[in-house]
């Protein structure tokens, strides 16, 4: 898992998948509602006139100096949920995020959101 010590520092910086291919750059971070932790990214992709922000997990991923390196294929983050540049997530498209990467979701026991944007 990543630690970071201010989620703010990653904005702006390219993301690439584990061949070095850019996929776009970093928008933001949301971190997991039960843990507080970086969770998933969300990546400004598209041309300059059609741009959307994709969803990626932060699992397995690495910082470096200048990109952040996400454990997935740049098909496969291209091809996520995505929102608008100026969109939030909605609850009820959580589930989405998730079994695009086949991964389980589980919102709290209230069924609260589990993805919270920092």
């Amino acid at each position: 898992m990543i630690q970071i010590a201010d989620i703010r520092e990653w904005r702006e910086r390219e993301v690439v998948d584990p061949t070095g291919k850019r996929i776009g750059t970093l928008e933001s971070v949301y971190v997991d509602t039960a843990t507080d932790q970086p969770a998933f990214a969300t990546v400004t992709v598209g041309l300059p006139t059609r741009r959307r922000l994709v969803f990626v997990p932060l699992d397995d991923a690495t910082v470096g100096p200048a990109y952040l390196r996400v454990a997935f294929a740049k098909s496969l983050v291209k091809a996520a949920p995505s929102i608008g540049t100026d969109g939030v997530l909605a609850a009820e498209d959580e589930p989405a995020v998730f079994a695009h990467y086949e991964l389980a979701h589980t919102p709290g026991a209230g069924g609260e959101r589990r993805l919270a944007r920092r």
